[in-house]
């Protein structure tokens, strides 16, 4: 299989190319090198797999250098966007340029490929909205739903906040869409919190490695809200783990929409569950400051994994210790992740 990776020498991206040129996979990464610290994954890529660890420097919104990249494709997995809440606030434009028109670059590029390659896209829980309908109660240490035990459903509507809960709901109707009218195959992965090796996570966006990191780094941080809103926390392998499934499965999967996370069984909340954890893998825990919840921050969002379980015999294997033994592990080994 030829895969392209848009956003190949991020977070996931990295993890995914790994795995696809470790299993004998021909991967092409397309990335813009835009976040910061990205450059040392696609030196730690080159070191494990040489030349075989292709890589084009480009932008999504370069629809002509897209199309180019894809030619050949078998299977192309679009991870590339702008991620953070905050910025698409401040500005809206490049939000939109990224996340939707790079988006439908990417579908058109791979509607013009003959024959059409398959097109997995990373869609965001964010595409939910506030879920304002569903009652939430408080626990001493976290938020709990009411009346949801398996967590969100695909069933539930949709509801775009913030310019970026709009622009990437717009790329996913649109990949959604490109199967139901042109007969793309296209799978739409709605995630929620992804952490593990090789993120650079930040306040506004991977904030499970942002707090480890921040501890690693002798940093304060700070916990916007009163810290019990609950997550679910998927482990990166157990994602790559669910993308190479449904690629391999496509004729089952395509046209299909997956919430994606650990479900209710790897559930924490993000700082009054969560620094136990941190203090174990850490040996201490980072200055910490409080601040008001953020405009659109849920108090409660789990996802319901079960159409993935039912139709790919996929579920998350990685609890949230172990995971964040590994995570930490990983960066100590690499001493640059630490530094930056």
């Amino acid at each position: 299989m030829r895969a392209l990776i848009t956003g190949g020498v991020g977070f996931i991206g990295t993890n995914l190319a790994d795995r696809l040129l470790r299993e004998g996979h021909e991967v092409v990464q397309f990335d813009n090198l835009g976040r910061a610290g990205v450059e040392q994954n696609l030196d730690w890529l080159r070191a494990q797999h040489g030349g075989r660890a292709k890589f084009i420097h480009g932008d999504v919104r370069d629809s002509g250098l897209v199309q180019k990249a894809m030619r050949g494709a078998d299977a192309v997995f679009h991870l590339a966007a702008q991620v953070a809440v905050t910025t698409s606030v401040l500005n809206p434009q490049e939000d939109f340029s990224i996340n939707a028109q790079g988006t439908l670059n990417v579908l058109e590029a791979a509607r013009k490929q003959k024959p059409m390659p398959m097109v997995l896209y990373t869609s965001t829980n964010k595409v939910y909205g506030r879920l304002g309908n569903l009652r939430v109660i408080e626990r001493q240490t976290r938020y709990e739903f009411e009346n949801l035990a398996d967590g969100v459903p695909e069933t539930c509507p949709l509801d775009f906040h913030s310019p970026y809960g709009c622009s990437k709901g717009t790329a996913d109707q649109y990949v959604h869409d490109y199967h139901r009218i042109y007969g793309l195959p296209t799978v739409v992965l709605r995630m929620s919190c992804i952490y593990g090796p090789h993120q650079f996570g930040t306040e506004d966006q991977g904030w499970v490695a942002h707090l480890a990191l921040t501890g690693l780094r002798g940093g304060r941080v700070t916990i916007y809200g009163d810290g019990k809103q609950v997550r679910d926390l998927l482990y990166v392998d157990d994602l790559v783990d669910l993308m190479t499934r449904a690629c391999a499965n496509i004729e089952h999967t395509a046209g299909q929409v997956f919430n994606v996370g650990g479900g209710p069984a790897h559930t924490i909340s993000v700082w009054a569950e969560l620094q136990s954890h941190l203090k174990y893998v850490l040996g201490n825990l980072p200055p910490v400051e409080y601040g008001e919840f953020r405009t659109g921050d849920k108090r409660i969002y789990v996802s319901d994994i079960r159409k993935a379980r039912e139709k790919l015999n996929w579920a998350p294997s990685v609890g949230i210790a172990d995971g964040l033994r590994r995570m930490v592990e990983s960066w100590k080994s690499a001493r640059k992740t630490i530094s930056a």
